[in-house]
């Protein structure tokens, strides 16, 4: 059995890796300095620090796209984290990308995200004076509100690459490097079919409602269409040495994203519960803003607005209500 030192895994990436390939040992490194691993390159490091942290694990507790679902097969935000990343990397390694590299940044890539999906994320981008898109409160959770044992600084350290590929992995911001520029491409992928699926056995959506066009060029089910997408996505990129989908499969993916921003995202019953936790964010936010005192130690900040935002941006669903439940109502209510 042979003993692989992180030099030696940089060397086979050398020998293995596409020439376009982010390498390990070429990494722009970290914001404060720390000595090398002996056996997990910089990228490897990173990916377990992200599995380990504590907003990480509340994911699984945060909400896709349906509220309080009644099923345990739905979509979480840990679940499609890890489609992401599963995503990423079959094409990472059809195209020779840095796996690890892909792998840590798909499993950052949401870390910010609100309780109660996209309706927690637009209250918190009306009320918070500064806006919140998600993608940056993403890098803010591993550069400053992660907080590890025995270290000086806050956040994780993470090395430039993984923290520009959370950063920009949507909306109309490239990533530094491919891994990262793939992140944006597998997100889509992911969200579009799997909350598709989702609504459907929800039975919400059927197959054969989305229009003609986008079946006969995607596929009749999320499944072929996920095959259709990634396929398309690694040949094109390979043929044009720049990753991307071809014409027909970009013009379709559009349309299959209107189509459920129409038809799921902004109007359906899978929404119907979402004012009430709208108002419910809104209370919490007004609270604390007028309750600094009762915030956790760690979000005292001089600046009020921001303690409160990353408080309750961190919440996972459940703690949300939880805490919504130990704020307003009456503690004879709270036993019922």
């Amino acid at each position: 059995m042979k003993n692989y030192s992180r030099i030696d895994k940089e060397v086979i990436e050398d020998l293995t890796l596409s020439p376009d390939a982010t390498k390990s040992k070429l990494s722009k490194g970290r914001i404060f300095h720390e000595k090398e691993d002996p056996y997990r390159t910089c990228f490897a490091r990173d990916r377990d620090r992200i599995i380990h942290a504590k907003s990480f694990r509340r994911l699984k507790h945060k909400t896709q796209v349906f509220l309080a679902p009644d099923g345990d097969h739905y979509r979480t935000r840990l679940t499609h984290t890890l489609e992401v990343m599963q995503i990423a990397l079959s094409i990472a390694g059809t195209l020779g990308l840095n796996r690890d590299l892909t792998e840590a940044i798909a499993l950052g890539h949401d870390l910010g995200h609100t309780p109660f999906g996209h309706c927690g994320e637009r209250v918190l981008n009306d009320i918070y004076p500064g806006g919140f898109v998600h993608n940056e409160q993403s890098l803010r959770v591993v550069d400053c509100l992660e907080i590890r044992e025995n270290k000086a600084y806050r956040g994780l350290n993470l090395t430039y690459e993984v923290r520009d590929g959370i950063l920009n992995h949507s909306g109309d911001r490239k990533a530094a490097t491919p891994e990262g520029q793939l992140i944006y491409f597998a997100d889509r992928i992911a969200y579009l079919n799997h909350d598709f699926d989702d609504a459907r056995r929800a039975g919400l959506l059927k197959d054969n409602v989305l229009p003609k066009e986008i079946r006969l060029s995607l596929g009749e089910s999320a499944g072929e269409r996920i095959d259709r997408m990634i396929g398309n996505l690694v040949e094109n990129s390979f043929v044009n040495q720049s990753l991307g989908f071809s014409d027909e499969v970009q013009e379709a993916t559009l349309a299959l994203r209107d189509f459920m921003f129409k038809n799921l995202y902004l109007n359906s019953h899978a929404k119907t519960e979402e004012g009430r936790a709208e108002k419910l964010m809104v209370l919490l936010y007004e609270y604390f803003l007028d309750n600094p005192n009762l915030l956790p130690k760690d979000y005292r900040y001089e600046d009020v607005h921001l303690g409160v935002k990353d408080y309750i941006a961190g919440m996972s669903d459940r703690y949300a209500i939880d805490c919504f439940r130990r704020i307003f109502l009456p503690k004879f209510w709270q036993e019922v």
